[in-house]
């Protein structure tokens, strides 16, 4: 099963749009056939009539309709989105653009009201309607985030960031029938490894050691983590890592020994290794590319 990552690029805002059916670039989530991937993803259908395949399940796409997707859920199509659109906007991002003030971008996903309906689980997409009335003004949502993004004039990150949290605040306000829909599924094994991550992502953790917290062998917490999110736990915790290691390259002064240390790996040579074979730079050229903050400092600072 293919797993599409987000292609963090330094210095670069960390959200991408694209209007369908045009032509999409190579990174879109919409690839051909079937996928994956570790990022959140806004599909709006303004004119549609078509079906898509999630999870297994086939859904019918018509005029207004949302899907708010989540990482891990597979989505399959047979070209992107094309044959189910005539026209709307697709919009993708890591859970973590999203600060949620509180550590951890795991639990964001069932607690943050902004992204409550993507914490549905990993086994049943969202379907949400926009009633008619309201439809021309998520288009012009999504158009200005889309010129915020090509433009890319001075403050562009803000505002791109501003645009992206107005179309999150929209959906969240859906009619309250529709957020009766979006319950969360009951995935307290998921939840469980999530939250051994995140309580201890900055050791030096393995398969073994999550299995052992949790009373699983390894074998059975691999194969069950991989089918419901198409990744291995090694690889969520190397993920996770490499989210605190961008955040404490971008917002603080700290040596990329002392990073490496905070995120779990004692050897820096092996952490620059790891973050380079993710972002195709190293940690210091991945700093000096980034936006420079108001003040940096050797501790985070407050969300």
């Amino acid at each position: 099963m293919p797993v599409i990552g987000f292609g963090h690029v330094p210095g670069t805002v960390p959200v991408a749009v694209a209007r369908v059916p045009h032509r999409m670039p190579a990174a879109d989530p919409a690839t051909d056939g079937t996928h994956t991937h570790d990022f959140l993803v806004l599909f709006y259908a303004h004119r549609a009539d078509g079906t898509v395949l999630i999870d297994g399940r086939t859904w019918a796409v018509t005029d207004g309709d949302l899907f708010v997707i989540a990482p891990g859920q597979v989505i399959s199509v047979g070209h992107p989105f094309e044959e189910v659109a005539t026209d709307g906007w697709t919009v993708w991002f890591p859970a973590d653009v999203v600060r949620p003030g509180m550590s951890g971008a795991y639990s964001s996903w069932r607690t943050h009201p902004l992204l409550f309906p993507f914490a549905r689980g990993t086994e049943r997409a969202q379907r949400l309607r926009i009633p008619p009335a309201d439809r021309a003004g998520w288009v012009e949502r999504f158009a200005a985030l889309d010129a915020e993004l090509r433009a890319r004039r001075d403050g562009h990150q803000e505002a791109a960031l501003a645009h992206l949290t107005l179309l999150l605040v929209a959906a969240a306000r859906l009619p309250t029938g529709v957020a009766d829909q979006l319950r969360s599924a009951d995935e307290p094994l998921l939840a469980a490894v999530f939250d051994v991550i995140e309580q201890r992502y900055h050791e030096t953790i393995s398969l073994a050691d999550v299995a052992a917290e949790l009373a699983l062998t390894a074998g059975h917490l691999t194969t069950v983590v991989r089918r419901k999110t198409g990744r291995t736990v090694q690889q969520w915790i190397a993920q996770r890592r490499m989210r605190q290691a961008r955040l404490l390259l971008g917002e603080t002064d700290l040596t990329v020994a002392a990073i490496s240390r905070r995120v779990g790996y004692p050897d820096v040579s092996y952490f620059i290794k790891r973050f380079r074979a993710e972002h195709g730079v190293t940690p210091v050229q991945w700093r000096d590319a980034a936006p420079v903050p108001g003040q940096r400092s050797g501790t985070m600072p407050a969300s």
